[in-house]
């Protein structure tokens, strides 16, 4: 489970078996789970300069999210 040194994303984790990422955010915490992410998404985002950057435009409002509490 990557951890990022980021000001948007702190953590990472990603399931290959059900296509999940799950993220926990800096200001809002989570975890909060992404369905149907291709590995690819998951990758780049790990290799990504701007964590937050690439989740706005990669990852937010393209893949069903759910909060888990």
């Amino acid at each position: 489970m990557p951890h990022f040194n980021s000001s948007a994303i702190s953590r990472a984790e990603y399931n290959e078996q059900t296509r999940t990422l799950t993220l926990w955010f800096v200001q809002s915490g989570g975890p909060y789970d992404y369905y149907g992410v291709p590995r690819h998404i998951f990758d780049g985002l790990c290799h990504a300069t701007s964590k937050g950057s690439y989740f706005n435009t990669h990852i937010r409002d393209q893949y069903g999210d759910k909060a888990e509490h």
